[in-house]
């Protein structure tokens, strides 16, 4: 859709906000917030937010507005919402140890539009999708985790044979994303149909663009996009529900070890199963937590080891240690990836880099004070991984990649944070470690990498995306 037409909706949406806001909000009474500004009428500052990522510069918000108002907490307006963005790592352990005390979790109405039905997003009694449900848990399990190894072995053994090895030069961020949604169709779905697969992947594209979009459901714009996406998605999964549903009955499938069998099969906390449109909701959102961060991870690893061959070195001798005492057609299991141990820290020292995700949001359930300051009940709060991760505080010469910080006890608690904290830290985070491994082990094993592009550039969407897919040239390995 052309520009005009974007500024066009942009203005009449903004007009019309303002008009309700201004007739349903007051003005808070408390005279001791954080230091900040809110910006421009309804936006706020969501658009220099959304420019600074766009530039490639994700931290340069947070750290330009923590050296003008405090390296501890400012406010700001976000979303059309008052937030209070807590900073460095008291900032994030204030938060994740006061879960469901003084905040609680929190999705802008941008993101419940696009992946909930409407009937779950205006019912206001239905359990909340974002707390963690036993299915998820005993899936996510490490003795659950024990068993996908194998299969995650396999299918990246599989990939790289099928769109790798027969090239001289690839584009790892396209085939990292197909490689993690089809391993998540297969692990929480059960689904090898290569074809499906391909094709729903495109309506996943089409929701993670609405993410960052300007909320106007309107023919041809992105978040119409988005929204007709979603539909298509939850009409493709409650099929799939109501054939595993007559499986479970039939008795035919009570093996299954993906997730959606999990789910039909485990009751949550009150012993209620979730209904079709629960489950689907549910399902979305995993499907797209796992295919976006884990791929973006995968892509930067990758990107940092054609960088810096001392560290892709020091990589490839500890997994060919591995290789070499595996028989022919022996797969890793789950003793070979605890033996990744460097290969690990040089993963967690490329998302301290680049992480996959920005943060998260919470909602404040009742005035409290933090660092002299108060935070309105019902104002937003956010946490971020660029008030810790670049910062020289806790990583001296922030800016250089020296998988070594993680030995030994490693960083401080709260400082390192790709996957969150508390009791909503990332459930996926374990599960995540293992795919990154077997793939990394599956790559390097067989190619020495070289870049393409030198000084490629790279944006955030909101999780960094090399603009030309980081091409990549391949080496094979002489056996």
């Amino acid at each position: 859709m052309d520009l005009f037409l974007y500024l066009i909706y942009f203005i009449l949406f903004s007009v019309s906000l303002i008009i309700i806001i201004l007739a349903s909000r007051h003005k808070s009474t408390s005279t001791n917030l954080p230091p900040g500004r809110k910006g421009w009428p309804v936006i706020g500052e969501t658009l220099e937010f959304a420019f600074t990522a766009q530039r490639g510069k994700p931290e340069k918000f947070i750290k330009d507005r923590m050296n003008k108002y405090s390296p501890k907490v400012f406010r700001t307006s976000l979303m059309g919402e008052n937030m209070a963005v807590m900073c460095g790592a008291s900032g994030n352990k204030f938060l994740f140890s006061n879960e469901d005390k003084l905040v609680t979790s929190w999705w802008p109405n941008l993101i419940k539009k696009i992946l909930y039905f409407p009937s779950l997003l205006n019912d206001a009694s239905t359990r909340d999708l974002t707390k963690p449900h036993r299915a998820l848990l005993q899936f996510l399990k490490p003795e659950a985790l024990k068993q996908y190894v194998e299969i995650m072995d396999l299918m990246a053994h599989k990939h790289i044979d099928m769109d790798w090895a027969p090239n001289k030069e690839v584009k790892v961020y396209l085939l990292s994303k197909k490689y993690t949604f089809a391993l998540s169709c297969r692990l929480f779905l059960k689904i090898e149909d290569s074809e499906w697969v391909a094709r729903i992947s495109n309506d996943f594209d089409h929701i993670m663009a609405g993410f960052i979009s300007l909320p106007i459901d309107i023919l041809g714009t992105t978040f119409n996009r988005a929204i007709k996406a979603k539909n298509i998605l939850h009409k493709e999964l409650i099929e799939i529900i109501k054939k595993r549903k007559k499986e479970l009955t039939e008795k035919r499938d009570l093996a299954a070890q993906d997730l959606l069998s999990h789910m039909l099969l485990v009751p949550d906390e009150n012993g209620k199963v979730l209904n079709e449109m629960e489950i689907s909701t549910y399902i979305l959102g995993v499907l797209l937590a796992s295919h976006e961060t884990t791929s973006t991870a995968i892509t930067f690893v990758l990107k940092y080891l054609a960088e810096f061959p001392d560290v892709y070195d020091a990589v490839l001798k500890e997994q060919m240690e591995i290789a070499k005492s595996k028989g022919p057609e022996e797969f890793l299991n789950w003793n070979d990836i605890q033996n990744m141990k460097h290969s690990w820290n040089v993963a967690r020292e490329s998302m301290r880099l680049s992480p996959p995700g920005i943060g998260g949001f919470r909602e404040a359930l009742t005035d409290f004070t933090y660092e002299g300051f108060t935070v309105p009940k019902g104002w937003k709060t956010h946490w971020t991984v660029h008030s810790t991760h670049k910062n020289p505080e806790y990583f001296p010469d922030p800016e250089k990649f020296d998988p070594s910080r993680f030995e030994g006890e490693g960083p401080a608690p709260y400082t390192f944070v790709p996957f969150g904290g508390g009791p909503h830290m990332c459930h996926g985070k374990e599960y995540a470690r293992l795919e990154l491994l077997v793939f990394m082990y599956n790559v390097v094993s067989r190619f020495k990498l070289e870049k393409v592009v030198r000084n490629e550039k790279i944006t955030y969407n909101p999780s960094p995306i090399p603009a030309n897919g980081l091409p990549m040239r391949l080496q094979p390995h002489k056996m």
